[in-house]
């Protein structure tokens, strides 16, 4: 058991014996797998205090067991000894108590968690009261005397009445431990069994964004001009919202064109002089009002220039750090020894039939990326030759898959088996072929092409960074949020959202 766990048990039985609760205190401590000493120390003093001596013995004899130079443990069996009648054991108790005090006049507990001093004239006292018991009287007047010379001051009263009652042969009671006092853990190790926030939240103090609310633990990355809708705590008046510029604005004291015709801004506030205070393009400024013109909610998705509209301020929730991204179909199939996930194409067939005596149509579908040089825009034959040559590569060299009749999963065609059986899959006549690029992507086939609509930058080790207009490509949908691409040479999961798919693709029959 951990120290802490142990400190924690140990501090709820304590309080349980001194809310009275002995069967409660029992239980927590019996709960303790191999217990210290002063835990045992503890459980015969609940025992004690429950009038069961016989099951205190036996806790004690365990206290004694464990650290057999605890003066106080056999101090206190030895009163049990007593109640039991067992004298002799009694006195050898008190004789191993007094030993252990290493001629000291007292031990004080306080530093082990037990509010209690052991005075040496105590354990001598004790003695004296088994010996009466055995009708040893001369022996234990030897030892009130001997206690005598160990008192502290103001305690000679107590062992002179002590040494009459032996003369008139008289018991005396013997000392114990005084009830309700247990060892207990340190006061500070209780403190922190609690863990403590010593930092407390994060709070943003300052930030491009006026209504950036983000809250976590994470290191601080450039922002990019762009405002999110303010919060409703920051608006001024009910007029405030989005608005279309009707002409073309230039501020009085500069040439420079401020805002365009057609602009979408946001508009913070309208004062009675006739102009508004609004957000263009990242900047706040003041626009006449007469340029104004309420936009349409349908404005606000067909924004060209203005305002952008990312498409959340926070990112759909990461999938789980364990969690490997699934195929699309749910399983995956693998080639030459490497694990690839293929796209489903839906079913384009109906009957099945596995008769290859008539004319068969086989549709081909194929996926291909053409590379156009920045600021050259070729001409159509030029497209269609680029087309044709990138076309006839990845027919050469693409991995070819075909769909099962049941349409659930995709078979790889990998050698003069497997076209066999794709085959044996012909539906009324008909068969669908992916051919997908043998591009290099750890040898794992893409699925699809999406253009990125916005810029992403990477919120961990295992994200995709890319900028808006960059081509992605899809190697696996993680998650109805999440999806593994590839983009200038690195791969890794983005949002979905960022996103809108794309492609190219030809037919034939």
């Amino acid at each position: 058991m951990a120290y802490r766990e142990l400190v924690r048990r140990w501090h709820e039985g304590v309080l349980a014996a001194d809310g009275g609760d002995w069967d409660a205190a029992l239980d927590i401590f019996a709960g303790i797998p191999e217990p210290p000493s002063r835990i045992c120390f503890n459980v015969g003093c609940v025992q004690l205090l429950a009038g069961r001596p016989a099951e205190a013995l036996r806790s004690f004899d365990k206290t004694v067991a464990k650290d057999n130079s605890l003066a106080v443990g056999f101090f206190q069996r030895g009163f049990v000894h007593l109640q039991l009648e067992m004298y002799e054991e009694a006195l050898s108790d008190y004789h191993m108590a007094f030993s252990h005090l290493r001629k000291n006049p007292f031990i004080d507990y306080k530093q082990l968690g037990l509010r209690h001093i052991l005075y040496a004239w105590e354990v001598l006292y004790s003695t004296a009261a088994a010996q009466c018991r055995l009708q040893q009287w001369q022996e234990a007047r030897v030892t009130l005397d001997k206690a005598v010379v160990w008192r502290p001051e103001g305690r000679t009263a107590i062992l002179d009445q002590a040494l009459e009652r032996v003369q008139d042969r008289l018991f005396l009671e013997p000392m114990r431990v005084p009830l309700g006092e247990f060892f207990r853990p340190r006061k500070k190790e209780v403190e922190q069994l609690d863990s403590k926030d010593f930092l407390g939240k994060p709070k943003v103090i300052s930030s491009i964004i006026p209504n950036d609310e983000y809250i976590g633990f994470e290191p601080l990355r450039p922002q990019k001009q762009g405002f999110y809708e303010p919060s409703a705590d920051t608006l001024r008046d009910s007029e405030s919202g989005y608005y279309r510029v009707s002409s073309h604005y230039y501020p009085e004291d500069s040439e420079k064109l401020a805002v365009k015709a057609s602009s979408l801004v946001f508009v913070v506030a309208r004062g009675a002089d006739g102009w508004a205070t609004a957000i263009h393009d990242g900047q706040k400024l003041r626009i006449p009002s007469s340029l104004l013109e309420p936009a349409s909610k349908m404005d606000k998705w067909k924004i060209s220039n203005g305002i952008p509209l990312p498409p959340a301020q926070v990112p759909p929730s990461r999938l789980h750090v364990k969690q490997k991204p699934e195929s699309p179909g749910g399983e995956n199939a693998s080639a030459n020894g490497a694990q690839m996930d293929f796209k489903q194409i839906p079913p384009t067939h109906g009957e099945a039939s596995s008769s290859t005596d008539r004319p068969v149509v086989l549709r081909a579908r194929c996926e291909c990326t053409v590379v156009v040089r920045a600021g050259e825009v070729p001409s159509l034959p030029d497209l269609r030759a680029l087309l044709r040559e990138r076309f006839g590569q990845q027919a050469e060299r693409g991995k070819l898959s075909y769909r099962h009749s049941d349409g659930k999963e995709l078979g790889a065609v990998s050698g003069e088996e497997d076209l066999g059986k794709m085959w044996q899959q012909l539906t009324d006549g008909r068969l669908t072929l992916c051919c997908q690029d043998s591009d290099s992507h750890s040898g794992r086939p893409v699925l699809y092409r999406m253009l990125a609509q916005h810029s992403y930058l990477a919120q961990g080790p295992g994200d995709l960074e890319f900028s808006k207009g960059d081509v992605l490509d899809i190697l696996s949908e993680v998650n109805e949020d999440w999806l593994e691409g590839c983009c200038n040479g690195k791969t890794g999961i983005f949002p979905k959202c960022f996103a809108t798919q794309t492609g190219c693709g030809a037919t034939f029959l």
